[in-house]
């Protein structure tokens, strides 16, 4: 940026800054316009995708639920007729004495057969709901070829407890960010409507992955930055120094999953997508879930980066433009050592079941890491780091310029005073 500068110098770093900020404000504004724009034009049409067969009722649509208490839990004979069927108050009992198993009587408490009763026989086993006396379920409404409303069991209701825990985030943050806290909220939001209205559905038309997640990634970035931390040279140059990022992690991404040959297709939900959705490019998938990954973690180092700079040139007024980068620096290296963590355990985290399943089948550890699912593990948090690391000193870079000459109240000493206070250091 600074040789374009250079006619400036001799009115000092007053005019530097001056034009590092409309610079800067001018980029975020062209970027701007440009998202916007790219937005409307990979706007997804209104497609109509038919539901997988798995995920469909008999007769084709989607899947109902209704709410449902397990009223009654004992093991007994089962094969009873009313298997799944509805009736008013008790089961037929079964033809013959075949084997036993886990009986339920099921109320179901909404849609057309409320105030009736179901019946569910569960054979014990892996993946097989252990149900109690009082357990609330839902419960799927389907239909038999004959017509015959057939009931079966879907997953516990989770309604509440989930609704009261989400509540109590809502309300910690509230209490403790206060008005900060609930404009955060409201990014959230906003982040999660990008990826329902625009992200996801952008991909199922089949729109390019890389473009759509970098467009989907400036709105939420542009939104989430500017809510939460106001409208400002410190976000505006944190904002300018993600979107940079994440550019470069788009890039790095696209380049690790060419190299890589990652497929996706060790996780279930993606062979799912594969077989079902052909349309819908996995690596594509992929691609936008790396992306949008790094947003959280950029977003948290940037805005950190910027708010150091400005602090720092604020409570030194004559330090130079170099000091001043070098400081926030430090703390920025202390930054990414920490989140260096963040990333990779968050990681590790999500994969603890894969990785209980690698340690019993006693395959070699290269094999372990080289395999799809650990690998893609591998290189997100690659991918993540170096854009996380890169973004850091490309963030302290902007948010300097901007910050010295506004935080400067009188003009900065001249030149002899500077190296006076070299001698001195």
């Amino acid at each position: 940026m600074s040789d374009h500068h250079h006619h400036h110098d001799h009115s000092g770093p007053i005019a530097i800054g001056a034009t590092a900020a409309r610079v800067v404000i001018g980029l975020l504004t062209v970027i701007g316009v440009g998202v916007v724009i790219g937005a409307i034009a990979m706007w997804p049409s209104k497609q109509h995708v038919d539901i997988p067969l798995p995920m469909q009722n008999a007769g084709g649509g989607a899947v109902q639920t209704e709410a449902g208490t397990v009223v009654m839990q004992d093991i007994g004979p089962c094969g009873s007729p009313s298997l799944g069927k509805v009736f008013p108050d008790k089961p037929e009992p079964p033809r013959t004495n075949a084997y036993t198993c886990q009986r339920s009587v099921i109320a179901i408490e909404s849609g057309p057969h409320k105030g009736n009763r179901t019946l569910f026989e569960i054979a014990p086993g892996p993946g097989q709901p252990d149900l109690r006396a009082g357990d609330e379920i839902r419960v799927v409404r389907q239909t038999d070829p004959s017509g015959t409303p057939l009931y079966s069991f879907e997953d516990y209701s989770r309604g509440l407890p989930l609704t009261l825990i989400a509540l109590a985030f809502v309300v910690v943050i509230i209490v403790v960010a206060r008005w900060r806290g609930v404009r955060a909220l409201l990014g959230l939001v906003f982040a999660f409507a990008v990826l329902v209205m625009f992200l996801l559905p952008a991909l199922l038309d089949g729109k390019p992955a890389i473009p759509v997640a970098l467009v989907a990634g400036s709105l939420i970035l542009y939104a989430v930055l500017y809510l939460a931390h106001g409208v400002n040279l410190r976000t505006s140059s944190a904002l300018l120094g993600t979107l940079t990022a994440m550019l470069l992690a788009a890039a790095l991404s696209w380049l690790t999953i060419e190299l890589t040959n990652l497929t996706g297709l060790s996780e279930e939900q993606n062979t799912n997508v594969a077989t079902y959705i052909q349309h819908v490019s996995i690596t594509g998938l992929l691609l936008a879930g790396f992306i949008i990954g790094s947003l959280g973690v950029l977003n948290d180092v940037t805005i950190t980066q910027a708010s150091a700079a400005f602090e720092l040139a604020a409570i030194d007024e004559s330090a130079t433009r170099r000091e001043v980068f070098a400081a926030a620096m430090r703390v920025g290296r202390d930054h990414i050592a920490s989140t260096v963590y963040t990333l990779v355990l968050a990681y590790a985290g999500g994969a603890l079941p894969l990785l209980l399943l690698f340690s019993v089948a006693g395959r070699s550890i290269r094999d372990v890491l080289a395999g799809d699912a650990v690998a893609i593990e591998i290189a997100r948090s690659a991918v993540g780091g170096i854009a996380l690391a890169l973004s850091v000193p490309l963030t302290t870079g902007i948010a300097v310029l901007l910050a010295r000459p506004f935080g400067a109240k009188e003009p900065s000493p001249p030149p002899r005073a500077r190296h006076a206070r070299h001698a001195r250091v």
